[in-house]
């Protein structure tokens, strides 16, 4: 039978018995002849997929279309192993023979799949009871693979689709489709802690909902009903714990030979034949539905929707195209991510150093204490660049050495390239002695033809009887001729075979040495593409450092003016108090009224506080003088006399705000008067008496009512 014939007569005896089954319930007739029909599918149906088993390999290069409009229709249960087995690749696969190595091993996982092995398929034979052969298998499966891929480790809906492939076949040859599925299928990245293949799935399945279903689309977005909600559990186990066994197999037949986009059609079909009635409910009543009525709508069988998924428009090149779109707009959302988180972090270390600053008080530093700071600074900042050069001599050195060490042998080579000398000389000399057998081969038939000629140049003088001999010698020498040839030929034959052996292990030596090199430089080209890439990070990182220290430096030089400008204002005001202080002081003593003890104590006082405004008016003519001293840590200390209480404050803001020349020449001042005569009084009548001429003659001692800066005027 030939198999070209099957896999077209195939299809035609599959709508032939279609049609019988639509019209069985017409007569007796009918239903014996789609009964008869049904058993000749079948029994084609064994003979196709046998073929197909035994003729694989031309099958998949020859008729893969035809191959998957047979997988759409099912694989037969019995066939449906080795042809998993041969769909995804899995047969002799290596890590099969590490599958009981594995289970003598302990796994971190062991505890959750242990706990997660009674939700696995409840009320299947095979799964339900504990302890039972199932589930031990399931376990050893499970375990196997997380320790063969630590990363992705256990994930509970990974433990459904083992489940289905031990329903299959062996808890070995399942280990390894499981392996080539998480591999090839894309269910490893599924199946990752971060998830974000499920991500992108989710990503392009809702926009495969909003092209091809908008209303449903608005809908779902009107309810705040995402599609993770009821399409993640679709993609993490193909659909085996939302719809029946029998249609989840199916469609895990399509899967084995296309791969994810069945899930978006069968999804999306979904979707189409239910849109009226999810359309009228709301979120809570959809999810109800999704988790049991559509469940129910498959119970007659997996055709109907899987004829339904491939009437649906599925774009290939749209798909990788809303894959980069999904890895941008990720790529995007990491680095907002982290640059939130660190300016987060600078935030929290600028408030932990402000409540420092705040708990401690500003501190005073000298100019001394400040400069050698600042050469301090400049030295380590000298010190790092002279590191970083070195460092970066030091790599250059290291990549230089690297690329010598590249294109000397290496052991390994050195190794192979004496076996490949020692082969060749066995070889030579193997021809060597061959060639030597054949001389003396041809020697010896000299000698023999030499012998033959002497016996036969006299034959025809001899009789009958001795001429028959000779004819016999002759024959046999012709044969032992004859022989020889064919050694002869036998022996060129195997030189020529050993040529081609040597030369076929030289090829393949060169040909194993260029795919070391490619993947060397593959290594290569991925390291340059890294260092690019930290090199691009790097360029970054200084373009916003030298913002910052742009940015920083500005400020700087803001503040620097505002405090010269305070300190010229606060030292006219100075010089114009010191100015009446004085005047007043040489009026009180002209007129002679200031000679009692009290007094003179009093302007002792006076001459203090004129000393003290002098040193501070010295004070801030030294600071005049440098306005271009940097401040420590971008604070800058003021120190006021806060006449009220008696205590300092320092902070940037009463430097900025604090009043102008005009305005404290303006400020309203609280007038103190002084009698001439302080001495005792014994009654009150003489303090009314003298109240005339202690208006006239008094001492007049002004005092802001509330600045901050500390005067007296006399």
């Amino acid at each position: 039978m030939n198999l070209s014939w099957l896999l077209e007569t195939d299809s035609k005896s599959l709508r032939s018995m279609n049609g019988s089954r639509r019209n069985s319930g017409s007569s007796l007739v009918s239903s014996s002849s789609a009964s008869s029909n049904l058993s000749h599918l079948e029994e084609d149906s064994w003979i196709l997929w046998g073929r197909i088993v035994n003729e694989w390999e031309e099958v998949r290069k020859k008729k893969e279309k035809q191959l998957k409009d047979l997988v759409r229709r099912g694989i037969p249960h019995h066939f449906r192993a080795i042809v998993w087995q041969l769909l995804c690749n899995a047969q002799n696969m290596p890590i099969k023979d590490q599958y009981s190595e594995l289970l003598k091993m302990t796994s971190p996982c062991e505890k959750l799949i242990r706990r997660d092995i009674a939700r696995t398929y409840p009320e299947h034979e095979f799964f339900k009871e504990k302890d039972s052969l199932g589930q031990e298998v399931l376990f050893n499966v499970m375990k196997a693979y997380s320790l063969v891929d630590r990363e992705v480790g256990y994930c509970q809906g990974s433990a459904f689709i083992v489940g289905l492939l031990l329903m299959q076949m062996p808890e070995e040859e399942a280990f390894c489709v499981f392996v080539k599925l998480m591999q090839d299928y894309r269910l490893r990245e599924l199946f990752k802690p971060s998830m974000a293949e499920l991500g992108l799935c989710m990503y392009q399945f809702e926009y495969m909902i909003q092209e091809q279903l908008p209303d449903l689309h608005i809908h779902f977005q009107a309810q705040s009903f995402h599609t993770s909600m009821y399409a993640s559990s679709w993609f993490l186990t193909i659909f085996l714990t939302s719809f029946p066994l029998p249609v989840a197999t199916r469609i895990f037949d399509i899967f084995m030979c296309e791969g994810l986009e069945i899930v978006f059609r069968v999804g999306l079909a979904i979707l189409q034949m239910n849109q009226t009635e999810l359309i009228q409910l709301d979120m809570e009543g959809m999810l109800q539905h999704f988790q049991r009525v559509i469940p129910h709508q498959l119970d007659s069988g997996p055709d109907k929707v899987i004829q339904a998924a491939y009437q649906v428009k599925y774009n290939g090149k749209k798909m990788k195209k809303l894959e980069k779109e999904y890895t941008t707009i990720k790529t995007k959302e990491m680095e907002e991510q982290v640059e939130i988180k660190r300016l987060r972090t600078e935030n929290r270390l600028l408030k932990q150093r402000i409540d420092t600053l705040e708990k401690k008080g500003a501190p005073r530093y000298s100019e001394e204490s400040v400069l050698q700071l600042e050469r301090e600074l400049v030295q380590a900042r000298l010190k790092e660049a002279e590191s970083q050069c070195a460092l970066k001599e030091m790599q250059d050195k290291i990549l230089d050495i690297e690329k010598r060490n590249t294109s000397l042998p290496d052991d390994t080579n050195v190794a192979r390239l004496q076996d490949e000398l020692i082969c060749v000389k066995l070889r030579e000399v193997e021809a060597l002695t061959g060639l030597k057998e054949l001389r003396q081969q041809v020697r010896d038939l000299e000698d023999h033809w030499q012998r033959h000629m002497a016996r036969t140049a006299g034959r025809w003088k001899d009789g009958p009887k001795k001429n028959t001999l000779c004819e016999l010698q002759d024959e046999l020498m012709s044969v032992r001729l004859r022989e020889a040839e064919a050694q002869a030929e036998l022996r060129e034959t195997r030189q020529r075979m050993l040529e081609q052996e040597t030369q076929n292990q030289i090829h393949s030596n060169q040909l194993r040495r260029a795919e070391q090199e490619s993947r060397c430089l593959q290594e290569c080209v991925q390291t340059l593409t890294l260092q690019n890439k930290d090199l691009h990070g790097q360029l970054q990182e200084i373009k916003r450092r030298q913002a910052e220290l742009e940015c920083k430096s500005k400020e700087e030089v803001m503040a620097v003016r505002l405090r010269e400008a305070d300190n010229i204002a606060a030292m006219a005001e100075l010089q114009q108090q010191i100015s009446e202080l004085e005047i007043q002081k040489e009026e009180g003593k002209v007129q002679g009224q200031l000679n009692h003890t009290d007094s003179s104590q009093y302007i002792h006082d006076l001459k203090d506080q004129i000393a003290e405004l002098k040193d501070e008016i010295r004070c801030l003519k030294g600071q005049r003088g440098r306005p271009g001293q940097p401040t420590f840590d971008g604070i800058h200390i003021v120190n006021h006399y806060v006449g009220d209480h008696g205590t300092y404050q320092s902070s940037d803001e009463d430097a900025v705000k604090g009043p102008s020349l005009q305005e404290t020449q303006q400020r309203s001042r609280v007038r103190i008067r002084l009698p001439a005569n302080l001495g005792d009084t014994d009654s009150e009548e003489e303090e009314e008496e003298d109240d005339d001429e202690e208006d006239e003659e008094s001492l007049r001692l002004t005092v802001p009512p509330s600045g901050s800066h500390k005067s007296t005027t006399v």
